[in-house]
Formats: structure tokens, sequence, C-alpha cells
């Protein structure tokens, strides 16, 4: 089996789509995953199966959507996808409040493009994922999913620099 961690993007922000993660864990039982794992409530499971990131992707949409009516946006990774990412973060870290990774669902081709009044905000991309930094704080900052989704045609989800350690922590 190998370990997986799922990134749910857009449940439990402001209200919005309410999952409650007991509910989010029976229907991943329910699916037959192995060793469930959820952390904080903003949709980060940590599992093992056997079946591909896209037999994934699929399985707990559908078993979201059955019990919800939630079209949630999954991104699926490994450990070595995650230890990756935080070895090659590109900015300071010694402040993580204003640092966080963009994943992305599939690489793209764009690699830079120019976005005004960001101030001294920063990003990276490569690969499938996108490194911010935001020195002016993540509620002011335009670099959000929403924009990246649009600039590089592609579906986003961010997790802040404490958020992705301990993922890797409980998933090691």
């Amino acid at each position: 089996m190998t370990r997986y961690i799922v990134l749910l993007r857009g449940i439990n922000v402001s209200g919005k789509n309410r999952l409650p993660m007991q509910d989010l864990r029976d229907i991943l039982q329910q699916l037959a995953y192995q060793n469930i794992q959820t952390y904080i409530q903003s949709g980060n499971i940590i599992l093992d199966t056997d079946e591909s990131k896209s037999e994934i992707i699929k399985k707990i949409k559908d078993g979201i959507y059955q019990k919800f009516e939630y079209d949630v946006p999954i991104i699926v990774v490994t450990i070595e996808e995650l230890k990756t990412a935080i070895d090659n973060y590109p900015f300071p870290t010694e402040n993580p409040k204003i640092v966080a990774f963009v994943f992305l669902n599939q690489q793209t081709a764009v690699t830079d493009f120019e976005i005004k009044g960001i101030n001294e905000d920063k990003f990276l991309i490569k690969d499938k994922m996108v490194y911010i930094y935001c020195p002016t704080g993540f509620a002011k900052t335009k670099l959000s999913n929403n924009l990246f989704e649009r600039k590089l045609n592609v579906i986003a989800t961010t997790r802040n620099f404490r958020t992705v350690q301990k993922l890797l922590a409980l998933s090691e």
C-alpha cells in the first residue's frame, strides 16, 4: 500500500461547503481506505491504498458528492512529493506565517506571469507547485487559488508552511 496526502479545496471556508471531519472519515472508511487521518477542518487527509491518484480523486469526489452534493476539487500527493515541495521552497522560512505552498493538479507550461500590485509578495512556479511568500500577509495578498487557477488553467489548493510540515510529520 502507498500512503497519500489528499488535499480538498474549498470546504469549511467562511461557513461554506461545511463538511465535518467525522463525516469525511466515515465516507473514506466506506470507500475502504486504510489508516485514515484528517488534520484540521480544511480538508487534509492522510490515507493508505493501492489505488492510483486518479482513482482516489474520483472515488472521494463521488463519495462527497453523494452525501453532501459538493463538487470538491481534490489534489493527491505522495510523501516524497511533499518532502520535495518543502525541500525546494525558494524563499525565507523564518516566519512560517507568510510562507505557503500552492499544490496544482498538473504541471503547467506557464512558468511565470506578471501580477501588478503584489508589493513585496513573491511566487515561483515549479513543476506541480507554486511557492508563495507573502510578507504583507495572506489576508491582503493577490496570490490566491483563483488567480493561479485562472492564469495556469489548473486546479489549485493552498496550504501554509505549518500545515505542510504537520502533514509530512503525520504521514511518516
